[in-house]
């Protein structure tokens, strides 16, 4: 029977394993939202919420023992200034574990783990170019009857065009013909100077 082992050692000492905590905590009040495992995001859990908790009551001796976890002062800062008043009004459940699937090397479940009150930096800027540009749902069918008159159309104005293509392409065929010409009484002009030189 596992009684009273509510702690996942995460194949790590004691030591290593506060380290871990310290530093994944560390990081997720900073950036909002980590990818790590599974089993680090919910050890993370239990391990950052009763911090959050404590960041609600901003006293010198709460900041202290908050810090005494994260041992990091920038960390401690950005909980007490930013996040506490965010989470003021909540009572609880202060971070998101969303699964991601299977890492390649190892096979080990990965997921993110987030702050719930900060996840609006991270859907805002897929908001703007949903609005941007709105998807209507139209039949394929009606796609090939709006495409046949245009086909018509085209179809009726294609002698005019052919007509005045033949002229354009024998143009085209000339003006490369002249352009070699230059080139060419360039090319005497050179020779004149290279002979006179040589005098």
């Amino acid at each position: 029977m596992r009684h009273n082992k509510k702690i996942n050692h995460l194949g790590r000492q004691a030591g290593h394993r506060k380290a871990l905590m310290a530093n994944l905590a560390s990081s997720l009040l900073m950036h909002k939202r980590i990818n790590t495992t599974l089993a680090k995001a919910k050890a993370l859990r239990m391990y950052v919420e009763p911090l959050i908790t404590k960041s609600k009551e901003d006293t010198t001796h709460s900041r202290r023992t908050v810090f005494s976890y994260l041992k990091d002062k920038e960390a401690t800062a950005e909980l007490f200034r930013t996040i506490a008043p965010k989470i003021a009004d909540r009572p609880g459940g202060y971070c998101r574990i969303l699964k991601t699937g299977f890492r390649l090397g190892d096979a080990a479940e990965m997921c993110f783990i987030e702050l719930v009150d900060f996840d609006a930096a991270y859907t805002s800027d897929a908001a703007p170019k949903a609005a941007a540009a709105p998807k209507t749902r139209r039949s394929r069918s009606g796609a090939k009857k709006a495409a046949a008159p245009a086909a018509e159309a085209v179809a009726a104005d294609a002698p005019d065009t052919a007509a005045e293509a033949a002229p354009a392409k024998k143009a085209a065929a000339k003006k490369p013909a002249a352009a070699k010409k230059p080139a060419a009484a360039k090319k005497p002009a050179a020779k004149k100077a290279d002979e006179a030189a040589a005098e």
